[in-house]
């Protein structure tokens, strides 16, 4: 049996705010997450830059781990 992990994936821009919760199994990484966004329809994660992920502000990778409760964050390039 898998354990489940609850993540929101959220995208923000000046005049507007995308986001989706995903369940996704224990030990997922940011690319499994973006990877199941986009098959769910939620474009962003479609096109993202890899270098602009964040995880409650703090950078991230796709190859880092997710937890439970966390928020990844597709940024704006600078």
């Amino acid at each position: 049996m898998t354990t489940e992990i609850e993540v929101e994936l959220v995208q923000a821009w000046p005049q507007h705010c995308e986001a989706v919760r995903l369940r996704l199994p224990e030990g997922s990484s940011v690319a499994d997450a973006l990877r199941r966004a986009a098959e769910t329809g939620f474009e962003p994660a479609a096109d993202v830059d890899r270098a602009c992920l964040a995880i409650f502000g703090k950078s991230a990778t796709p190859s880092t781990r997710l937890r439970a409760g966390d928020r990844l964050e597709l940024l704006r390039p600078l």
